[in-house]
């Protein structure tokens, strides 16, 4: 196993903790960086599974409020609603997933000019979200209703384009449907656990024949990094985005989309 393989997969593992939790779309920043660093992962799984990375940062900071939760489930008809719409909220990604797998991976995956240009618009779509007025009326995850949480679910079927952000795309459309910055965060924290698990699990699945146990140690690493790097930033995200909201999230995704159709520009073959 080359060590500059292993290099790559620790810079962007990094990479995923730092942007999967917030609206700059996680999937997109691993596309481009491994575009212009040469890195190839096998049927594209390195970018998925590692993930899991993830996922485990965020079990990990909100251990003992699931435990809590899953302890009321029996008594408590709130907590078995809000469970409920979670999972309520994870099925369309899911189904949109599951029918449209190949194309997603060989077909948008492959296709960063596209990464680009959704990561520029999502930027402006979150400046122009961040400049409205809204007056909530949910500022509790508990007290989401089941129709609100489809909606948002819908909403998640968005990120299924490399470059529109999971989390982006949950917290605009709960913001749009009635709740305030924190828990529109926070609920999209909850989705993401079953969301991510359910991506893992089913592209584990469709690759596991094509994976060696060099893609193996390289995801290792990059699941390490991940861990890592997601714990530290779900500690912080939702005060900073209750307090500072999404200018800074948007403008990043500008810069970003920006320099990268720059640099397919300059370095696309003569002719």
């Amino acid at each position: 196993m080359a060590e500059q393989a292993i290099s790559d997969a620790l810079i962007l593992g990094t990479v995923e903790g730092l942007t999967e939790f917030i609206p700059v779309s996680s999937t997109a920043h691993l596309l481009l960086l491994g575009h212009f660093m040469g890195f190839q992962s096998t049927g594209k799984t390195f970018e998925v599974l590692i993930q899991l990375g993830a996922i485990l940062a965020i079990l990990s900071v909100y251990a003992a409020r699931l435990i809590e939760l899953a302890r009321a489930l029996p008594s408590d008809a709130r907590a078995r609603r809000f469970v409920a719409g979670v999972v309520l909220a994870f099925l369309p990604a899911a189904v949109a997933g599951v029918l449209l797998h190949g194309f997603i991976k060989t077909v948008l995956f492959e296709t960063p000019v596209l990464v680009c240009v959704t990561l520029v618009a999502g930027g402006f779509i979150l400046l122009a979200i961040d400049r409205m007025a809204f007056s909530p009326r949910y500022h509790d995850v508990m007290d989401y209703p089941l129709s609100l949480c489809l909606a948002i679910g819908v909403f998640q079927c968005l990120a299924l384009i490399p470059g529109v952000s999971r989390s982006g795309a949950t917290i605009v459309g709960a913001l749009l449907m009635g709740t305030d910055k924190r828990s529109a965060a926070e609920f999209s924290f909850f989705l993401a656990m079953p969301t991510m698990a359910g991506a893992f699990t089913y592209d584990l699945y469709k690759n596991r024949d094509i994976l060696s146990l060099d893609d193996a140690a390289i995801i290792a690493v990059g699941f390490v990094a991940a861990f890592v790097s997601a714990v530290v930033v779900v500690r912080y995200v939702l005060d900073y985005i209750s307090r500072h909201g999404f200018a800074l999230f948007a403008w990043w995704r500008i810069i970003v989309g920006s320099a990268g159709l720059a640099g397919l520009y300059l370095l696309a073959p003569a002719g």
